[in-house]
């Protein structure tokens, strides 16, 4: 064959598996589910028998269902039941291309526990996703939003509902005990065994802090969630979603719309912490935000993700049964 004619079917071959390894670099990286656990709840045992999910595949045990036979008042903004106080309140500021919309939710619980955490198609790994609101009623929801969509990396500390998951200190985290306390955390000086020692019963792996002792931490500096291809800083004007705590098992929940100008253009991260500290939260914290930012209450989605009324499928939730 002629070396002339040999040579650019090499190059041709080489460029083509160089763009397919890319493009299935591309399709794992966002893609392409893996599971590792394929039925959560299996591992997610009565919280007097919880322990590491390396240890136990024990099946989950029977829960009543908390004031099943109890007075319930409720509307669309509204929830009352004996243990559970859910009030939210939709907030329009500015106008015109300046205009921003987010909601609050101010809820109360009697039982730390009740807050819970669930997980896209009720799987553990990476890139299983579905919109908060399906996420919500595959687990009989009152109220959700979306959490730090822990599948898109595979580092941070996850502990849901008493169980660990992944134990790989990366950042600031948020734990949530079952005292009812809230508190801002450094992964990498403690450990996920240690954690539940200390009787947490969720943690969340995103950040930055927004508020601590009652006063706003977060700067304007750049801020990186991940150092994974894709991944950008957070600054700016954004939809955001945070939790914040004013007392034990008091907490409050603020959905942010944004990138829909003349309908709102969202919050940097200052503002948004600054709504925290209004409120009166002692510690508050960012969750994953962007078109992942929703809120669910009462089998409805009651912000407008990106103005569009469309969800982006994540991979976990923060809910109220």
């Amino acid at each position: 064959m002629n070396n002339k004619i040999v040579k650019p079917i090499s190059l041709t071959l080489v460029v083509i598996l160089v763009l397919g390894v890319i493009l299935y670099s591309l399709a794992d990286r966002y893609l392409i589910e893996r599971v590792i656990i394929d039925h959560v709840p299996a591992v997610q045992i009565a919280p007097t028998q919880q322990a590491n999910l390396i240890q136990t595949t024990a099946p989950v045990a029977a829960q009543a269902k908390v004031g099943s036979n109890k007075s319930v008042r409720y509307d669309d903004w509204n929830y009352e039941r004996e243990g559970v106080s859910i009030h939210i309140e939709q907030v329009t500021a500015g106008s015109g291309n300046s205009q921003v919309v987010y909601y609050i939710a101010d809820v109360k619980i009697a039982d730390a526990t009740l807050l819970s955490n669930a997980f896209a198609k009720n799987q553990f790994g990476k890139n299983i996703i579905q919109y908060t609101s399906q996420i919500a009623q595959n687990n009989d929801a009152i109220f959700a939003i979306n959490g730090d969509y822990y599948g898109f990396r595979s580092d941070g500390i996850i502990i849901r509902n008493g169980v660990v998951f992944r134990d790989v200190p990366a950042r600031t985290g948020v734990a949530f005990y079952r005292d009812g306390s809230m508190r801002i955390y450094d992964e990498t000086k403690t450990t996920a065994e240690q954690l539940l020692a200390d009787g947490v019963w969720n943690t969340f792996s995103f950040g930055p802090a927004l508020v601590e002792y009652s006063e706003v931490v977060v700067t304007q500096s750049k801020v990186m969630i991940d150092t994974n291809m894709g991944n950008h800083s957070i600054q700016g004007d954004n939809p955001r979603t945070g939790v914040g705590i004013i007392g034990n098992n008091h907490f409050i929940f603020v959905v942010v719309d944004g990138r829909s100008r003349g309908y709102s253009v969202g919050l940097d991260l200052t503002e948004f912490a600054n709504i925290f500290k209004e409120l009166g939260c002692t510690a508050a914290y960012n969750l994953d935000g962007g078109g992942s930012s929703t809120m669910y209450f009462m089998g409805r989605t009651v912000n407008n993700p990106l103005g569009t009324e469309k969800e982006r499928g994540t991979s976990d939730i923060l809910f109220i049964k």
